[in-house]
């Protein structure tokens, strides 16, 4: 297996978690929104930290010893890193878990979050990056996909809750962008573990600002935040960053779109949700354009040209 499938496995895996994780979500929507996240949050810190320890004993099996960063320079790196992309984290997660906690239907929160996966190539613009034909097309389809699978009655009226949620897509687009310039520089299970340490202080000291987090809360809604905590936030993101490492983060986002289509079978599977034929043609266009997103096109050009030489 080369490393890009590797890896584009990690994000898919990813992506069935992060999908899955709406149903939780709106389960978890009773309890405050930044309480909900500084527990999941915490969570993820305490699954990471053994995280750490078990990576670092395979390297060292493996006769490659390592234990961090070995200098300041390499500390501070990962300290920025740490900090700003917790910090995009905190606050694209404390608009989506706002934005379902206002409106629980999860199918327009899938939607509308999913949208990073058309405004993370636009941004990239702005970098200098520029996609090809083939990724402009896989964009149009898999918002098409999303659109069918998600939209069950069209947009409607546009409400504070999705206004919400479009900030989060944004936000969740300039997060993939700073892990895709971080995750080359930094040891991506720590990088993960500080996101997560930055986003349970940041989201804790919210809750006792605008909230008043009561145990009770969370002992009632132990099992969604056990399930976000740590597979959602602890597993996921830590997949996401070591995931993105070999791969356009376009493509990537592409891939992690797929939580959407996950969404669905989520709830069909664990809500007994029935998924109409057009939802079920919605998946087809996601799936689709993950695929020709990934098509060696430009390789299979080259052998062509070469070959007529």
């Amino acid at each position: 297996m080369n490393t890009q499938t590797k890896h584009s496995l990690m994000l898919m895996l990813c992506a069935f978690i992060w999908g899955t994780a709406f149903v939780a979500q709106s389960a978890g929507s009773g309890m405050g929104a930044y309480s909900f996240l500084a527990g999941r949050s915490w969570l993820a810190v305490i699954v990471l930290l053994p995280t750490v320890r078990a990576f670092d004993a395979v390297h060292r099996k493996q006769g490659v010893p390592f234990s961090g960063p070995a200098t300041n320079a390499e500390r501070k790196t990962l300290l920025i890193a740490g900090l700003i992309c917790g910090t995009l984290l905190f606050a694209a997660s404390a608009a989506q878990q706002i934005g379902i906690t206002i409106n629980p239907s999860t199918a327009k929160a899938g939607f509308l979050t999913a949208m990073y996966v058309v405004l993370v190539p636009v941004f990239g613009l702005f970098l200098g990056r520029r996609g090809n034909v083939q990724l402009w097309l896989s964009m149009v389809i898999s918002v098409g996909g999303l659109y069918l699978l998600c939209m069950k009655n069209g947009f409607g009226g546009i409400e504070s809750s999705d206004w919400i949620l479009l900030s989060c897509a944004v936000l969740f687009s300039f997060q993939i962008m700073a892990v895709d310039h971080f995750s080359p520089l930094v040891d991506g299970v720590r990088l993960s573990l500080l996101q997560f340490f930055v986003v349970a202080v940041e989201s804790t000291a919210a809750a006792f600002l605008f909230e008043t987090p009561a145990l009770a809360e969370f002992g009632a809604n132990w099992l969604p935040l056990i399930y976000c905590g740590v597979l959602s936030s602890g597993v996921a993101y830590t997949l996401q960053i070591l995931g993105q490492k070999e791969l356009n983060p376009a493509i990537a986002s592409l891939i992690m779109c797929l939580e959407s289509v996950f969404s669905a079978l989520g709830g069909w599977l664990i809500l007994n949700q029935r998924l109409s034929v057009r939802e079920g043609f919605g998946c087809v266009l996601i799936f689709a354009a993950v695929v020709l997103a990934q098509l060696p096109v430009e390789e299979w050009r080259k052998c062509r040209a070469g070959n007529r030489k």
